[in-house]
């Protein structure tokens, strides 16, 4: 490739390669010559022939060294340009004016796009940019030893496949192979399936209703206050009542288990963050082009917020690019992207939905292995300091492994496999967090779907409303939104409300979020980042298990609104009977 001036700065000079001394610069004498130039042929053997292997076996190995050696070099400095060229690809495809490919990408006209740009311009700015791009484990997978680490946890699910089966093989007589666990936490799954049918239905019907409505009235006639105060009104009122409270009812009327009802809250809080994206993104559309009466409206297809709901992201698009190759920055990309043949693609969608139901099985084997036959005896015991401390440290390792398996199953199966199906090109679904030396850029790089949406739609909005004079004021409004869901999230699937992750989130994530910042540089960082990591998980799951077997120790009749606010596993003691063992 010819570098010219300005085009890629990146561009550096090819490695030199090392000099490699010549056969007669070798002690001065070439392979297999003897010192007067006399060459050895069909084995004869000179007097200082012992000599001659040694210098000979020494001249072997420095050549070698000097070969591995330049192979480091050259790959490393390989490595390094590739990444650098596709780090400025991307960065020069994601800056482009318009976006990428607006040909393809934009249903609206030149003029309306400078129209709506001007809008965004005057308030929170550019939006978030999709370009194609792979998720970041596809790519290190290809290395054999990042994927020796990924062959190095199914070997571990393996053993505690063993170790299950050897132990109940003692203890029973015979090989157990049921699965009460996993058919108790995903109980009334019929049930459940018809609530979300339900919550899809709304969701495709009520926002795009009102939204058509509002554009076509405010663009056809003079724009109505009340008209929009209604409309506005109205959808607030559906995401309160109709996403908000009515699928938390059904989940606790009926009793829904953990599993089951995780579904269902995490499908509420995505349809409402979904609807919420897609009124956001086209109101401005509305405005910025309502004061011309002759450029028509343009109200996004019914098929776009259809593909809307299903995608893999938060932030709403009326395209989003493909993995068909656009333009030249595209194409390049795609070539390196469309590296496996048809059928590997369309198998690809089945291999992660089974790696995902994997990771399930995974995730009951830790449970009962590592968490139950520890809890069980432990939630009906008096409160001990000692004991706690124990307690936590002993649940740092299931509380890792369970981190990491839902990092996979979600971050990396489950949304790769929606984005396979539905030919979703932008993949990022998460950057490198794990080399994080900051909590600050582990917030922003463990889920980019959900930060995409709270960066743009919380903070940048909170910032244009208070004209960018309180940072730490939008910075802290995210952490509160994304603790109350979370916190709410747990207290409904189980059951009891016990804030030890609102907690770590507006304590400890605060605190290490302003101490552990961007420019805290180095290893050690990454150490302490790690540690605390681990020993957060360790608390969460020592908590909550206990909590969830304390309230089955020892249940209230009739409780309070304290009572109910107070954790169980404070005051349950040895002596109270169970009520439920599981």
């Amino acid at each position: 490739m010819k570098c010219e001036d300005g085009q890629f700065s990146h561009c550096r000079r090819s490695p030199q390669m090392p000099a490699f001394p010549e056969q007669n610069d070798m002690g001065g004498k070439g392979i297999g010559e003897t010192s007067n130039g006399e060459t050895h042929c069909n084995g004869e053997i000179h007097n200082n022939g012992k000599m001659e292997s040694e210098q000979l076996l020494s001249k072997k190995l420095q050549l070698k060294r000097k070969a591995e050696h330049l192979k480091s070099g050259l790959m490393k400095q390989f490595d390094c340009q590739v990444l650098e060229f596709m780090d400025s690809l991307i960065e020069e495809s994601a800056s482009l004016e318009p976006a990428p490919v607006p040909a393809v990408f934009s249903p609206l006209s030149d003029k309306e796009q400078s129209k709506l740009r001007h809008l965004q311009g005057s308030t929170q700015g550019h939006g978030k940019q999709f370009v194609v791009r792979r998720s970041l484990l596809d790519e290190l997978f290809e290395v054999n030893h990042i994927r020796t680490i990924y062959h190095m946890f199914i070997a571990l699910l393996i053993l505690f496949i063993i170790s299950t089966l050897v132990v109940d093989f003692i203890d029973e007589g015979r090989l157990v192979l049921d699965f009460d666990l996993l058919v108790y936490v995903f109980g009334q799954f019929p049930l459940v399936v018809i609530t979300w049918i339900c919550m899809f239905l709304s969701v495709l019907v009520v926002p795009y209703s009102l939204f058509h409505s509002w554009a076509s009235h405010y663009h056809e006639s003079s724009p109505s206050s009340a008209h929009s105060l209604l409309l506005g009104s109205l959808f607030l009122l559906y995401q309160g009542l109709g996403l908000g409270f009515l699928p938390t009812f059904v989940v606790v009327r009926n009793g829904f288990p953990p599993a089951s009802c995780f579904i269902i809250i995490l499908e509420q809080v995505r349809l409402m963050m979904k609807a919420y994206s897609f009124i956001r993104e086209n109101v401005p559309k509305v405005l910025a082009l309502a004061k011309d009466k002759s450029i028509s409206t343009v109200i996004p297809q019914l098929s776009n917020y259809i593909y809307f709901l299903f995608a893999p992201t938060l932030i709403y698009r009326d395209k989003y690019p493909s993995e068909i190759s656009v333009g030249c920055c595209i194409q390049l990309v795609s070539k390196l992207i469309e590296s496996s043949t048809p059928e590997d693609q369309f198998e690809r969608p089945f291999s992660l939905s089974f790696q995902v139901l994997g990771c399930l099985f995974y995730a009951y084997y830790v449970f009962v292995r590592l968490c139950i036959p520890q809890f069980r005896s432990i939630s009906r015991q008096l409160f001990d300091p000692r004991a706690m401390v124990l307690c936590v440290f002993n649940s740092i390792l299931p509380g890792v492994l369970v981190l990491f398996l839902a990092f996979f199953a979600f971050l990396h199966c489950w949304l790769n496999a929606f984005a396979e199906m539905l030919r979703f090109a932008d993949r990022m679904f998460y950057k490198d967090w794990w080399n994080s030396t900051s909590f600050a850029n582990y917030y922003r790089t463990w889920n980019v779907v959900v930060h995409d949406w709270l960066y743009y739609y919380v903070y940048c909005d909170f910032l244009w409303m208070s004209r960018k004079r309180f940072r730490a004021g939008g910075m802290f409004l995210v952490f509160t939104v994304s603790a109350v869901v979370h916190e709410y999230i747990l207290a409904i699937c189980f059951g009891f409300f016990y804030p030890v992750l609102f907690c770590l989130f507006m304590c400890f994530g605060m605190v290490f979020n302003f101490v552990l910042h961007d420019r805290r540089k180095g290893p050690i960082w990454n150490v302490i980042m790690w540690t605390a990591l681990f020993l957060g998980q360790g608390v969460i799951i020592c908590l909550y298990s206990q909590e969830w077997y304390a309230q089955r120790y020892c249940p209230v009749e009739e409780p309070s609104f304290l009572q109910l606010l107070k954790p169980r596993s404070w005051s349950c003691h040895l002596h109270t009977k169970p009520a439920v063992d599981s």
